[in-house]
């Protein structure tokens, strides 16, 4: 009996330890996977933002792209191609100091009115053009200068070549006129993943409740609202603004031979822009003091002149795209800062000179016009629109004020640019 009492006493034991066990293995199976359907929301969500991050041209959190910033220098500088209108930077950090560069970079005018030697030569040596202040950081400077010391000028005069050999095949607009660089950026996917996120979690805390852990479903929505206005509020204050805009024109109109090759003045051709808030637009008429004799352009021959002979026969005129737009509730005067302040046309436009097609070459955002105001000194001296500003014309001759610049007379009010 004693042995029989042991052995059941023993088997009951064992079924005891089954049991537990494989209520533990029950458990620990609903523990994770509850745990599993408490965390995939967020590692979802942070999986799009990080692949995304990745494969994006840009993200929220990104590394300066000297490619990218190095084109508005690209307006006035060449690397290893000779001097435009500023000087050719090829090795330039070699020559120069970082740290004078990066002030340099930042404020031009202001080294030069301070007299550094330097600074000086450069401004007398190319004109006396001002370079245009910017408001980089020292990172997208570093990015800058970190794009010009690796740039190879001969690899990149070779690879036009290996493109001639197609180019053979194409048009005349596809060959003088191409313009392959994307412009744009789209957040949309990381938008509608975020989107899709925020209304499945809300669903599920409100109506199906699957997650019982209620603070999972509160954090992939407060995550993806705030992705959502974060791209909401970057795209949105993109509008309006579009550097490197380069719509087709109905006539193939090359500015580097008309402008460069053939050093046709700006305002031959936009007539108005010393007198008028618009620059102007040729009319048939005066493109017909030239090719009345030139009947054929080395680029396109007889194709894109028969279209202005065609305009003029038919009285239909020719109909340009504009590529530099402004809000509509601002007002811009050409003739302002032209005759008054003096600026030149590559300040804005860029170099056209040495382009075919036009495109926007600055931001032409509020922040890049005030920040302009702010920095640029005015030709004050010797200019008779400035004659009125007597208080600065006394402070200029007792030595109070060294400059003045466009805030100083009145460039930054809201009613100076806006009705």
């Amino acid at each position: 009996m004693d042995d029989f009492y042991r052995y059941n006493q023993t088997s009951l034991k064992i079924n005891l330890l089954f049991k537990r066990e494989l209520l533990n293995n029950i458990y620990m199976h609903r523990y994770l996977r509850r745990t599993v359907c408490k965390i995939l929301p967020a590692l979802l969500l942070m999986a799009v933002l990080i692949t995304d991050g990745i494969f994006a041209e840009r993200s929220f959190s990104q590394t300066p792209d000297g490619t990218q910033l190095f084109q508005a220098c690209a307006a006035c500088h060449s690397i290893g191609k000779g001097k435009l209108i500023g000087p050719d930077l090829y090795q330039v950090t070699q020559r120069r100091d970082r740290k004078w560069l990066m002030k340099f970079i930042r404020n031009s005018q202001e080294m030069v009115q301070s007299g550094d030697a330097i600074a000086v030569k450069l401004f007398e040596d190319h004109n006396k053009i001002p370079m245009p202040p910017y408001t980089y950081s020292d990172e997208q400077i570093n990015a800058i200068l970190g794009y010009i010391e690796n740039f190879n000028p001969d690899q990149a005069a070779a690879a036009p070549v290996t493109q001639e050999v197609t180019e053979d095949q194409k048009t005349a607009k596809e060959e003088f006129f191409a313009d392959t660089e994307d412009h744009t950026r789209q957040f949309g996917t990381t938008f509608i993943i975020s989107l899709i996120l925020l209304l499945a979690a809300a669903f599920d805390l409100f109506v199906t409740k699957l997650i019982k852990a209620r603070f999972v479903n509160v954090i992939v929505i407060l995550i993806s609202a705030f992705v959502i206005t974060e791209i909401t509020v970057v795209e949105a204050k993109n509008l309006g603004r579009q550097p490197g805009y380069a719509p087709d024109q109905p006539i193939l109109f090359s500015h580097k031979i008309h402008a460069g090759d053939n050093k046709t003045d700006c305002k031959y051709c936009h007539t108005t822009v010393t007198e008028s808030k618009h620059a102007g637009i040729p009319s048939v008429n005066l493109c017909m003091n030239c090719h009345t004799a030139v009947r054929s352009g080395r680029n396109t021959g007889t194709v894109e002149i028969e279209k202005i002979y065609k305009a003029l026969e038919t009285g239909k005129p020719v109909e340009w795209i504009r590529v530099h737009n402004l809000p509509d509730h601002t007002y811009f005067n050409h003739a302002q800062h032209v005759s008054a302040g003096k600026v030149q046309c590559e300040q804005c436009h860029g170099d056209v000179k040495t382009v075919d097609r036009i495109q926007q070459v600055q931001q032409l955002s509020m922040g890049w016009c005030i920040d302009c105001h702010r920095k640029t000194q005015v030709q004050f001296t010797e200019n008779g629109y400035y004659q009125k500003f007597v208080r600065l014309h006394e402070e200029l001759k007792s030595g109070k004020r060294t400059r003045v610049t466009v805030e100083d007379v009145g460039g930054t009010e809201c009613s100076k640019c806006h009705y």
